[in-house]
């Protein structure tokens, strides 16, 4: 008895100082680990150690540290921060150490979140329908399936022999209602058996395993034009989107959360204000998933945290992110991870790097920021997964993450901004300029790059629409409009010298054709019922379009014509207006679009007398 009182007592510590959101605990500094959890007895409040020394132990905390004394007990939990990870995940709302904020609420009766609050993350109570797959007596192996679940009307939540584990299936339960806590199969592991629950758990700071990375080669669909044309992303990529306040990064996620061909979407609101939190949940709650019909919340998983929450709950909350998006990653779900924003997430850990005193970097951020967003991006990817599917085949999954950046006064020469830059593959820049003169989405063609095309050309040349009069791919159309742009730019400066009346014929096209494809094709109105999503194939007729009228404009060019007379075709009109006019389903429209045009341009050589 002795004995045990001794044990338990030498998991107790005591706290020596306590400085903003950091402790100092004595008494644990040779029984703990870093990254193990501790917790305050008196208030119940959370902590993760993140330095050891010879005579005490740091920890930061994930709620205030309000009122505590010195001396107050500290018991070590012996885990890291993990994530629950179970049916009952689509649908939910966290906070960034996974509290569930709809029972936290329900709770507290007044809308706040209280200190010290210990809820499961998922109900224990809940029951959900399970059908097994495996057949008792086989080998299994992590990653395995050996049952489902709906867990919504659109996911299939499967359930996997967590990673690192293997045993012969010993038992297995029949078809049937279960909790998560419920024991649902048996694994005889080295002359051992082992119940097993649907409930995992799995730490945030170690990526989930899987048998290795793949070269991306299908596209993101996002239904933004400018993006799937000029700045594409990949299944399974990165890129970085920043922009000034104003400048419409929240649009852009909820676009791509509720648009974007990703199975599931996670979407992690990290240290932004409560009230663009609260706007995007309603927002979620209130959208209908155009592609089934169903809400939007079946596929989408939200954790909020928000810039009057404690800054150590910021810091894990976009780790705590892409550990749940891995989890559905591993089912062979192609998942897309949306932070909103990185910016308030660095903020953080220069807020907890100047309480631990450490020499600061550049513009006070820490020395290991790079390492912190590295460590974050590069947990995407396309992936052949561990385990296999109930067929037997190899699966495949892919996790793509978009992270939002806030530079102070749109300056993205600044510390987060640059050094994003070095662990994404493309880059969104949102422009104040366009943003208020309502060009949107305001994604600045000038300054963004993807370097992805070259992986996704294949695909796109699949699905490529075969116009004879104009015989280019998706690849040449968007070498075509950027070198358009590009000119078009040059001449701008040269424009305001001379005016754009004194320039030859073959430069005002460019500027001609220039404004079409701004003003027609990049420009996009997220909340009109035909414009906010385009699809590949009305994609490629719309830009393709706009570049036959720019073959065909050269072509009058150097037979005499006048910019004046192609300017004056009816056709332009429709032409600036399709986007808005006519529907993805209905591409017949955009075919008439083009015979139309040929047809004026045709009339127009017949009225000079010049034939082909």
């Amino acid at each position: 008895m002795n004995k045990s009182n001794s044990e338990k007592n030498s998991e107790i510590g005591y706290i020596s100082a306590v400085i903003g959101s950091l402790i100092k605990v004595k008494g644990l500094e040779t029984k703990i680990r870093i990254h193990d959890l501790v917790k305050i007895s008196k208030h119940k409040i959370l902590g993760e150690v993140i330095q050891i020394y010879t005579d005490h132990v740091v920890c930061q905390c994930f709620e205030n540290t309000d009122n505590l004394r010195i001396n107050d007990e500290v018991i070590n939990l012996k885990e890291p921060l993990s994530m629950e990870l179970a049916p009952g995940l689509l649908r939910n709302f966290f906070d960034g150490i996974q509290r569930p904020l709809q029972e936290a609420f329900d709770l507290s009766k007044g809308g706040g979140l209280h200190r010290g609050l210990e809820i499961p993350s998922l109900s224990r109570s809940k029951k959900w329908h399970f059908l097994p797959n495996n057949n008792i007596g086989q080998d299994v192996s992590g990653g395995d399936i050996i049952g489902t679940i709906q867990e919504t009307p659109i996911i299939q939540h499967k359930i996997m022999i967590p990673p690192n584990i293997s045993g012969k299936l010993t038992f297995l339960a029949d078809e049937g209602d279960f909790t998560i806590s419920d024991e649902i199969y048996t694994l005889q592991i080295d002359n051992t058996e082992k119940n097993f629950t649907m409930l995992q758990k799995w730490p945030i700071t170690i990526p989930r395993p899987f048998k290795e990375r793949n070269l991306p080669h299908e596209p993101l669909i996002t239904g933004i034009r400018v993006i799937d044309l000029l700045f594409p992303i990949t299944k399974g990529g990165t890129i970085g989107v920043p922009g000034g306040f104003g400048t419409g990064k929240t649009v852009i996620q909820q676009s791509l959360a509720k648009w974007c061909d990703a199975d599931v979407i996670v979407f992690v609101g990290c240290g932004e204000r409560g009230n663009e939190i609260a706007d995007v949940l309603k927002q979620f709650s209130e959208l209908i998933d155009p592609k089934t019909g169903q809400s939007l919340l079946d596929r989408i998983i939200l954790i909020a945290n928000t810039s009057n929450m404690p800054v150590s709950a910021r810091e894990a909350s976009i780790f705590s992110g892409v550990t749940i998006a891995e989890y559905y990653r591993d089912m062979g779900y192609d998942v897309a991870l949306l932070a909103d924003s990185t910016s308030r997430w660095a903020e953080s850990l220069r807020e907890i790097s100047g309480l631990l005193e450490e020499m600061p970097a550049e513009e006070g951020y820490p020395a290991y920021l790079p390492s912190k967003l590295s460590s974050f991006y590069e947990r995407a990817g396309t992936v052949k997964l561990i385990g296999k599917k109930e067929s037997n085949e190899e699966k495949m999954g892919s996790l793509t993450i978009i992270g939002s950046i806030s530079p102070p006064a749109g300056d993205f020469s600044e510390p987060v901004t640059a050094t994003t830059k070095n662990f994404v593959q493309g880059i969104w820049a949102l422009d104040a300029a366009l943003a208020y003169s309502k060009h949107y989405p305001a994604i600045n063609w000038l300054n963004s790059y993807s370097n992805y095309p070259d992986y996704i050309s294949q695909w796109w040349y699949e699905r490529d629409i075969d116009w004879t009069e104009i015989d280019i791919d998706w690849h040449d159309c968007r070498q075509q409009v950027n070198e358009i742009l590009s000119k078009d730019n040059e001449l701008r400066y040269i424009v305001q010298l001379i005016g754009e009346e004194n320039l030859p014929e073959d430069q005002r096209l460019i500027i001609f054709i220039a404004k079409l494809i701004k003003d027609g094709f990049l420009i996009q109105n997220a909340f009109d019922n035909i414009d906010n999503f385009t699809n590949a194939k009305k994609l490629l007729g719309m830009v393709k379009i706009i570049l036959l009228l720019y073959k065909e404009g050269e072509e009058l060019l150097g037979k005499g014509f006048f910019i004046e007379e192609i300017r004056e075709l009816k056709v332009i009109r429709d032409i600036l207006r399709m986007n808005r006019t006519i529907e993805n389903r209905d591409f017949d429209k955009i075919d008439d679009l083009k015979s139309e045009l040929l047809n004026e341009i045709e009339s127009l050589k017949l009225t000079h007398g010049v034939f082909k």
